[in-house]
């Protein structure tokens, strides 16, 4: 029920920084295609984070550190280009345009998905 809960969670991040950045776009004929494209991004954006950040971060801790912490949303950024490339590579129809883009939109994702935590802490702790 967490891992659920925690994609959910990371759909609406993701919808709310498409709708709120022109250049993140997801296209879909219906809204349940855009529903099901936002779910499966959701997924890929987990995977990436759970795998990938962890070694980008491990491997650049001495410039974290340099930066007080900075350099995190540029990793954070990099991650949702990782995403888009991966998402492009399956022809899923999520793109994210540009660096800029992306460091805008993961902190967007950052800021719902925290907010969503804060929200909703019972749910994400049961099971």
């Amino acid at each position: 029920m967490k891992l659920l809960m925690r994609l959910v969670v990371n759909a609406i991040a993701v919808a709310a920084a498409a709708w709120l950045l022109n250049d993140i776009s997801i296209t879909g004929s219906t809204t349940t295609n855009k529903v099901i494209t936002l779910v499966v991004v959701a997924a890929i954006f987990g995977l990436v984070n759970a795998v990938v950040k962890p070694l980008a971060t491990l491997l650049s801790l001495p410039f974290i550190v340099l930066t007080l912490g900075l350099l995190i949303f540029v990793i954070n950024a990099l991650m949702l280009l990782l995403t888009s490339w991966i998402s492009d590579g399956l022809d899923i129809p999520f793109e994210v345009e540009g660096f800029g883009t992306a460091l805008l939109g993961a902190l967007i994702i950052t800021v719902v998905s925290w907010l969503m935590n804060v929200l909703l802490p019972d749910k994400l702790e049961t099971d």
